[in-house]
């Protein structure tokens, strides 16, 4: 680290001289202007330049008329995360059907807008201010969401309901979008510290945020499991029996208790709660012994049944672990220095 020492300039101005590989790597001559930010950690970061607006990061992405709607999915949403905002692609030929509809998809699902289209090129970019954004606010919206799912999907577990189970899908939509723009928004502010200052975090929490949107973005898909064997079955006209909905029902509400007060020990930075929420997940292994030895004691005459009962028993007790891995992380962050 470059040392250097702080001189007198008048009454009361303090100077540094600027290291000159630094202004020649910027381009930077007398009479230029630097921007200044104060750091978190009490540190002064400067920027070349006035500090005006960064221009959009841009990235031109060439597509083979061949190539699968999934490899040109993944590539658009590696560009998003990787904070590219203006995302320009080429087709070798011309975009074929499945391509475009790929295409206007996924830019529907980050939340893109389309500027230019024909049939060899795509213009899309993201207009979204990540500066204004809340990182807690956002995430707490994500829980709120999958929370709210998690009941319903219990709800109709309880009823064998399959309307209630296929209105969760559209709340699964919801937490994908939104956990794409977390994911882009934690991973530029670990980059960019003045962003991190605008978003008041620490740079260091970026890596526990990202964790904890990946942790709910588990829980929803694995809700949306259970949601969708409930409508299997109703499908099927079948119904898995009384004791056994029982069983998993209360399993089921308390894996959704240590995932929500794992979430709330998160936000609080509440170890003591956290270390009481793992031992709970006791209970739900205890839940998940009693409902295989029951399915396949009782309900062993419908192949059917029993699928579908231990896929739904190993949603919960995999929604269960999530909340324990929740509350470690927050028993981790609580020794983390100030």
């Amino acid at each position: 680290m470059d040392q250097r020492k702080i001189m007198s300039l008048g009454r009361s101005s303090l100077v540094i001289s600027l290291p000159k590989h630094w202004t020649n790597l910027n381009e930077l001559k007398k009479g230029d202007v630097v921007s200044l930010a104060i750091q978190r950690d009490r540190s002064l970061a400067v920027f070349p330049g006035p500090g005006s607006k960064k221009r959009a990061k841009e990235i031109t992405l060439h597509i083979d008329p061949s190539e699968k709607a999934k490899t040109i999915k993944r590539n658009i949403i590696a560009c998003y995360l990787n904070g590219y905002s203006d995302i320009k692609l080429f087709s070798k030929d011309i975009f074929p059907v499945f391509q475009q509809k790929a295409i206007r998809n996924i830019v529907r699902i980050l939340y893109m807008r389309i500027m230019e289209c024909n049939a060899k090129n795509m213009h899309i970019v993201t207009l979204m201010d990540e500066s204004k954004a809340s990182v807690t606010s956002g995430i707490q919206r994500i829980h709120i969401l999958s929370d709210s799912m998690f009941q319903d999907v219990l709800s109709s577990l309880e009823t064998q309901d399959p309307l209630l189970a296929k209105t969760s899908f559209q709340l699964e939509d919801d937490i994908d979008h939104f956990s794409y723009f977390m994911f882009r928004l934690l991973r530029r502010a670990a980059l960019d510290s003045a962003l991190a200052n605008q978003l008041d975090i620490e740079i260091s929490d970026c890596l526990d945020y990202q964790t904890l949107v990946h942790l709910i973005e588990q829980v929803a898909n694995n809700t949306s499991n259970i949601a969708k064997h409930i409508v299997l079955l109703r499908d099927r006209q079948l119904k898995i029996s009384e004791p056994l909905i029982k069983l998993m029902l209360n399993a089921g509400n308390n894996a959704h208790a240590i995932y929500n007060q794992a979430v709330q020990a998160f936000f609080s930075n509440s170890a003591d709660n956290a270390a009481e929420i793992i031992e709970r997940g006791k209970l739900v292994e205890k839940s998940d012994q009693e409902i295989a030895t029951w399915a396949f004691l009782h309900e062993k005459k419908n192949p059917v049944i029993i699928c579908a009962t231990c896929s739904i028993r190993e949603s919960v007790k995999r929604i269960a672990e999530y909340g324990r891995e929740i509350a470690l992380y927050t028993i981790h962050r609580s020794f983390s220095p100030k």
